[in-house]
């Protein structure tokens, strides 16, 4: 259930992308007068089409992407056959260049329009919720594995962050930090201030999902929020409220102190030091073979919630999803610098489901299409043939040149930009699939 409930969050996402994207390029070229023969989410073979005045609206059978034709243009379809007469003037080829740029912009423009207004109406929704630096270096953190090769202890206070003030724990591990060269911390240990690098590949670890959530949190105390009813907890006379101070001697007030300490006691019965109302007492309560005892845990943090105004939803939401493209910006720096190793830094449509999840949650889903969104702007603004970037630079030359590249030439670039396409498509899917396994 899980399985479909990703891949219907997928094919959803992509065809409200892939459709306002091509909406985005038909509309620009039946605003300046082109003739639109089809309109299609998905690629051939076509399952459903309705003819509409002179555009053929349909959907494809392979849920990847989409296209317009338009007459007169040499495109993903290669078709050359009308390309030797005499231009008509509702062809594509026989309306000025700048006309020409602007329909080749109309889906990179819609997707970033469509990309700001997610994330505007999901900051107006949703406000935001952040554990501030203060209320995080009350307690300090808890490092694990790959936190620990960074060079983290549990206990550690960060105090700053390439040497300046940060505002929150998020700024910790930030995708521009994590994209970034040459950072460091420099944390509270014991008293004595202690710098800790982190190395220019350790975004290719982060990359890892599995590791994610292998780095660093947040150190918080604890109590009983309420007990498992029929639990170990129940049976031993645990009680909601309760705050454990201590197992088999050993004092205890944070939760990870807790859970480490269970994760060596499993199938064992501990002596557990409770607080209750001001008393200590003691219950003695088997550990189960998966560590746990039944209870639910009651998080002592502060965390700061804030809403916005429009107004600031506006700024919030517009900085949010320009910041996508900048952070894409570096993820290629970085590969380029070698720092990230490609196989894990690109995603393909396996992978893209994974990030939805496999329960139905509209602010996840909405957030990932907004960032998918921004992802497709900017990845079809690269100055490859087939993408609408490559239309674009050989138009800025005309524009900025005065002389047209031969139809011969632009046919060529398009099929030497297919079998890029088509490649990086094999190699995402294929790069996908190992890392199921």
């Amino acid at each position: 259930m899980e399985t479909l409930i990703m891949v219907a969050q997928l094919l959803l996402g992509l065809s409200i992308l892939v459709g306002v994207h091509e909406w985005g390029h038909m509309v620009a070229a039946k605003a300046f007068g082109m003739r639109v023969e089809k309109f299609s989410i998905g690629f051939p073979p076509k399952i459903w089409g309705k003819q509409i005045g002179e555009t053929e609206y349909s959907i494809g059978a392979i849920p990847l992407g989409g296209f317009v034709k338009i007459t007169g243009m040499i495109d993903e379809s290669l078709d050359t056959k009308s390309m030797s007469a005499e231009p008509e003037p509702y062809e594509f080829r026989a309306k000025p260049a700048w006309q020409r740029l602007i329909v080749m912009m109309g889906g990179i423009i819609v997707n970033v329009v469509t990309g700001i207004i997610i994330f505007i109406g999901l900051a107006l929704a949703n406000g935001e919720a952040f554990l501030p630096k203060e209320e995080l270096n009350k307690h300090g953190i808890v490092a694990y594995d790959l936190g620990e090769q960074l060079g983290f202890k549990t206990g550690d206070k960060v105090l700053s962050i390439n040497g300046k003030e940060y505002s929150r724990f998020s700024d910790l591990l930030s995708p521009d930090l994590l994209l970034g060269s040459d950072n460091y911390y420099t944390v509270l240990r014991d008293g004595q201030e202690v710098k800790v690098e982190m190395p220019n590949d350790f975004i290719d670890k982060f990359a890892d999902k599995k590791n994610r959530e292998n780095v660093i949190i947040p150190r918080w105390p604890f109590y009983v929020e309420s007990v498992m009813p029929g639990s170990n907890a129940d049976k031993a006379g645990l009680k909601d409220g309760d705050r454990i101070v201590g197992i088999n001697a050993e004092p205890i007030k944070y939760f990870d102190e807790l859970s480490t300490s269970l994760e060596g006691l499993k199938g064992e019965v501990a002596s557990f030091e409770i607080l209750r109302s001001g008393e200590k007492i003691d219950l003695e309560i088997p550990v189960s073979e998966d560590g746990t005892i039944g209870f639910y845990q009651y998080r002592e943090l502060n965390y700061v919630t804030r809403d916005f105004t429009f107004g600031e939803a506006i700024n919030e939401g517009t900085y949010n999803a320009f910041a996508v493209v900048w952070l894409n910006i570096k993820g290629f720096q970085k590969m380029i610098a070698g720092d990230v190793d490609v196989r894990k830094s690109l995603s393909g449509p396996i992978r893209i489901a994974t990030f939805f999840g496999g329960t139905w949650d509209w602010n996840n889903f909405w957030r990932i299409v907004g960032l998918l969104s921004m992802v497709l702007a900017f990845m079809n603004f690269l100055p490859i043939p087939a993408l609408d970037g490559g239309h674009v630079m050989f138009l800025t030359w005309e524009i900025v040149t005065g002389r047209k590249p031969s139809d011969r030439f632009l046919e060529n670039a398009q099929k030497v930009g297919m079998v890029i396409l088509l490649s990086l498509m094999a190699f995402v899917i294929i790069n996908d699939t190992i890392s199921l396994f």
